[in-house]
């Protein structure tokens, strides 16, 4: 008897093992990883358009796609926790490629990045105000002396295209309510939905994903207020890396929209096309930025 519950326990073990190994070779997101000596493997950054569990699931077949297409090289995905994470790694020239928002899109280009496209659709980079469907709040006036939260206090269509939308309905942002920093856009949906905040901002993105995976809480709230569209966020690419490769990217990312699994794709985003730009491209983000910080509240650019 005893030998039986002895080699009974082995093959439990055995099991266990073997479930481990094939649990260790799925795909694990790794958020922060030493540059790479070697020219062959390119960072590609996305800046937290969700929490990093979903990022890899919305943009991991985007990079594995690079990968597929373009041999001899491998292009990694790397997640940030929050905007100050993605922040450090994008001003310091971590990244190779990256997806910035239009605000970190402009100051990059200090940092040693140049634009070479950018996100199709700006008619859907606008900021949003969500309240619950049984708040008080009619009008932006009734938000005074209340919390409002945000995403980020660098995030543009999610934080300060908002916060400039109230200041033009009446509002001084900076006495008249408490903004709330919360470090994602999901965080600031929550917030709303939890009645930890009067009112909270994000973007359409967000927004349309929350509805879809958790539309039971989302029945509960109501955009309120939007802004008017400013450019959509943009690609980046260090000034170093080789013309060749960036021309092998960039012709990768373009025609996404021209086959129907690059469709799929782009519909997780969702976005319809990726579609070239460079630096001139957001000089009406870079007059943006000049009148909010004159208007509203100062801002590094």
């Amino acid at each position: 008897m005893i030998y039986w519950k002895r080699l009974g326990l082995l093959i439990v073990i055995l099991l266990t093992v073997s479930c481990d190994k094939q649990d260790e070779s799925t795909y694990q997101p790794t958020f922060s990883k030493a540059p790479s000596s070697t020219s062959l493997e390119y960072i590609v950054g996305i800046h937290p358009l969700h929490n990093p569990q979903k990022l890899f699931e919305v943009y991991g077949p985007i990079v594995d796609h690079l990968n597929a297409k373009i041999p001899n090289v491998h292009f990694h995905l790397e997640a940030s926790r929050n905007y100050e994470e993605f922040d450090k790694k994008l001003y310091s020239g971590y990244f190779d490629f990256a997806m910035p928002n239009p605000y970190q899109t402009v100051r990059s280009l200090k940092k040693g990045y140049v634009v070479f496209g950018k996100m199709g659709d700006d008619a859907e980079f606008r900021g949003i105000i969500l309240v619950r469907k049984d708040s008080r709040i009619r009008s932006v006036a009734d938000l005074k002396g209340k919390k409002v939260s945000y995403p980020s206090i660098t995030a543009l269509a999610a934080t300060m295209m908002p916060q400039y939308y109230l200041h033009t309905h009446g509002l001084d942002v900076n006495r008249d309510i408490e903004n709330v920093y919360v470090g994602s856009q999901e965080s600031s949906i929550m917030n709303v939905y939890l009645g930890q905040v009067s009112a909270g901002a994000t973007w359409p993105v967000p927004w349309k994903a929350f509805v879809r995976e958790h539309p039971d809480k989302a029945s509960q709230l109501e955009v309120k207020w939007q802004t008017e569209p400013l450019l959509n966020n943009g690609w980046v690419v260090r000034k170093d890396v080789p013309a060749d490769m960036l021309q092998k990217v960039s012709s990768t990312l373009f025609q996404l929209n021209n086959s129907e699994d690059g469709r799929k794709m782009l519909e997780r985003l969702p976005i319809s096309r990726f579609e070239k730009a460079n630096n001139a491209t957001y000089k009406p983000v870079e007059d943006y930025l000049e009148r909010f910080s004159k208007v509203v509240r100062p801002i590094e650019r």
